[in-house]
């Protein structure tokens, strides 16, 4: 919720008319589609903005004590490095001494999970005759046959080397937060020291903006895991599934990324219910409807009431922003367009009350016919 303050100081400053709207929408798909070709520098840049605000409290804590604010953002950044290098090392260990029994639990689920595509088809079958006359069970089987393990493990060994080829580029990710909690006060104040005098004070309510923006939008995702993990918890729970809250936590977490993340965690949750439940295949289904009410919920409530909230923005350009983001450049454009388009509005906002406000324009040009006088008054002076 925005205070009176904050409604005050947005009509003041900032304009918020169809036309900026407008604006908004064309300019972030605009950007959304050159974003796409720069993906390998925009990931770790989100990242990087992701542990800056994660970082900032504590540098600020050793500011407000007395540190540098240099010094501060070195002992903050090197105190996280070394956590996480502390954190990974014992991970990568785990994982490698538990390869083989991963591997086996693997393919149990997916074994689980043929059972129950095999139980559905029969299942369907049964009640449809037309889907047993075109013999739909076994050319499914037949497919599934011909897509094999083999082309399974080719699929995973692809996904794995993609993902190794990013981790170069995310290695720029530290190194960008620290830059940005080290010099990002200078950023604000090189800014500034651009900006003619009279628009001065809109520029520093526009840098703040950006700010708060920014740490709303990460803010409503922490909003919306909490609400997700809640409610699939609590139905997972419900239809008696085990480990239900661990389950909603992982499900929740990733849906911050859109689109995959969801499909990943409900082939999780379905694979699990399946291996724990394999006679009871009514489980599984009670299970996926319980996602797919999550997922419209999600899309249509949740997210527009804490992201979208957070970010000052009507729920109907925000599943509309959604939706242009998947469109305009795929599953990046999706974690990207509700952030991106918050600063945008801000910018766009932001002129458009400058415009809006003829005193000001009057001011500015003021002040340049002052300083256009000042640079010419000796000019046509007698030597």
């Amino acid at each position: 919720m925005t205070s009176p303050a904050d409604d005050d100081a947005s009509s003041r400053y900032v304009s918020t008319g169809p036309l900026v709207w407008v604006a908004t929408l064309a300019i972030t798909t605009l950007l959304l589609l050159a974003l796409k070709q720069a993906l390998w520098l925009v990931v770790p840049f989100l990242v990087a903005v992701v542990v800056y605000y994660a970082l900032f409290p504590p540098v600020h804590r050793l500011m407000l004590a007395g540190v540098h604010r240099s010094a501060a953002a070195t002992i903050v950044a090197g105190a996280f490095v070394v956590a996480a290098i502390l954190a990974l090392v014992p991970a990568v260990m785990w994982s490698a001494a538990h390869a083989v029994s991963g591997q086996e639990a693997f393919y149990r689920y997916l074994d689980a999970g043929r059972v129950l595509i095999g139980k559905t088809l029969a299942m369907l079958e049964a009640r449809f005759g037309f889907l047993e006359r075109m013999h739909f069970h076994d050319q499914v089987e037949r497919r599934m046959a011909e897509f094999g393990e083999s082309n399974l493990q080719q699929q995973i060994a692809s996904a794995l080397l993609g993902a190794a080829a990013w981790l170069p580029s995310l290695l720029l990710a530290p190194f960008f937060a620290y830059f940005f909690l080290r010099d990002g006060q200078r950023f604000f104040k090189f800014v500034g020291a651009a900006v003619p005098n009279a628009y001065f004070e809109r520029t520093l309510y526009m840098l703040e903006r950006f700010d708060t923006t920014a740490r709303a939008y990460f803010q409503g995702l922490l909003g919306l895991a909490a609400i997700d993990t809640v409610c699939m918890g609590l139905g997972l729970w419900v239809i008696g599934i085990p480990n239900a809250l661990m389950l909603g936590a992982v499900t929740a977490v990733l849906s911050w990324v859109p689109v995959i993340g969801p499909f990943i965690g409900a082939i999780l949750v379905v694979l699990v219910t399946a291996t724990d439940f394999p006679n009871q295949p009514e489980l599984v289904y009670a299970a996926i409807a319980l996602l797919v009410s999550m997922r419209l919920l999600d899309d249509f409530v949740f997210m527009p009431l804490t992201v979208g909230r957070s970010l000052r923005m009507h729920p109907l350009p925000t599943v509309l922003l959604i939706f242009i983001g998947g469109a305009v450049a795929g599953v990046p454009g999706l974690i990207l367009a509700l952030p991106l388009a918050g600063l945008v509005m801000v910018i766009v906002g932001t002129i458009g009350g400058i415009l809006d406000d003829p005193r000001l324009r009057a001011r500015h040009a003021f002040a340049k016919r002052l300083r256009a006088q000042r640079i010419t008054a000796d000019l046509g002076s007698n030597d």
